[in-house]
């Protein structure tokens, strides 16, 4: 008996003093089976700056959140580890933020500055500790792949059969080869980068296009494919999927190979939230959501949009994607600092498929 009693003594005082450990799961979680009707994600969220958004995010009830990018701005005060470390601490403590975390189920995927650099790709030198951090950040699972292979892709499916939405995270980061820089810097159209045709260049890097072409193959009737950087926007030379064209052409072709029905596009990094569609070389036509950021945003953004839906709206905002399963409709807004639609596209589920 003693000798039982001084074993539990010592597992007792040991629980008490080791080190905390992640979390069973990155959040709370969807009951089995449940089907979703309301959604929302955001991105660009700068931990210096107040947060006030959060409130009306909590106010619209939605029942999975998508963190889409720029998480923390990990790099404004400089460029390594310890400055990314800096931001995820002063990000713990920003109460809406956190709100939203702990209390709604949801998944995360990086853009650059929560990769920590600016526009940074393949080249990044620590990467692999952007990695570790994100998955101590987000409370990644023990045996959740992303800690132990290169690079944060994840996928996922929620709800039944007919009622099933698939949320696929690209990392636009980790593998993607270097952009060809302008010729003309800062002219509108031409700002920072060029399309670049290079054969040899990557967004997704080989094992995730492998990945990607697998997950696209799943069933659902719903695909929400969530992207850092811009999809299907045209027309501005900021960081976007058609700097490299060919890859992008190569997206398009895998949804048409893999006869992926459902895909709608949601992406952050612009400061700006805005609706796209692409109907030319695509299995069906294509949408896209912008929503960016929850404090980082143009007020005066004038761009050209040959494939937009309308302006751009350049104040806080998040996307919010509302899911009619009875009257086959997703509906796609952009809501503003007080949680009103701004924009706003309808599309039909039967449509999105090829024929």
């Amino acid at each position: 008996m003693r000798r039982t009693l001084l074993v539990l003594a010592a597992a007792l005082i040991a629980a008490c003093t080791a080190e905390p450990q992640p979390a069973a799961s990155d959040g709370p979680r969807l009951a089995p089976g449940q089907a979703l009707g309301r959604i929302a994600f955001a991105s660009c969220i700068d931990q210096e700056r107040p947060q006030p958004i959060w409130d009306r995010v909590l106010d619209y009830r939605p029942e999975l959140f998508v963190f889409a990018g720029d998480n923390v701005y990990g790099d404004t005060g400089g460029v390594g580890p310890d400055f990314l470390a800096a931001a995820y601490r002063k990000q713990r403590g920003q109460a809406g933020f956190m709100a939203v975390k702990n209390r709604i189920p949801h998944h995360a995927v990086w853009d650059d500055h929560d990769y920590g650099k600016n526009d940074g790709g393949v080249e990044y030198a620590h990467k692999a500790d952007a990695q570790r951090q994100f998955a101590e950040f987000w409370n990644l699972p023990a045996d959740d792949p992303r800690r132990g292979r290169e690079g944060i892709y994840h996928a996922a499916i929620h709800g039944p059969p007919g009622r099933r939405v698939q949320v696929v995270l690209l990392d636009a980061r980790y593998f993607r080869s270097a952009l060809k820089p302008t010729d003309s810097r800062g002219a509108r159209g031409r700002e920072r980068y060029l399309p670049d045709d290079d054969p040899a260049k990557t967004m997704l890097g080989a094992a995730q296009w492998q990945w990607l072409e697998a997950e696209l193959r799943k069933p659902a009737e719903l695909r929400l494919i969530v992207s850092g950087i811009q999809v299907l926007a045209e027309g501005h030379g900021w960081e976007r999927w058609g700097n490299l064209p060919r890859e992008r052409r190569r997206l398009f072709d895998l949804i048409a190979a893999t006869r992926a029905n459902g895909v709608v596009f949601l992406s952050g990094d612009r400061h700006l939230g805005a609706l796209y569609r692409e109907t030319e070389g695509v299995p069906y036509p294509l949408t896209e959501i912008t929503s960016s950021g929850i404090n980082r945003y143009f007020p005066n953004a004038l761009e050209a949009g040959p494939n937009r839906l309308g302006n751009v709206f350049g104040q806080p905002n998040f996307g919010a994607i509302e899911i009619d399963w009875a009257a086959g409709t997703v509906r796609l807004s952009i809501r503003d600092g007080e949680g009103q639609a701004q924009r706003e596209a309808v599309l039909k589920l039967a449509e999105l498929a090829a024929k």
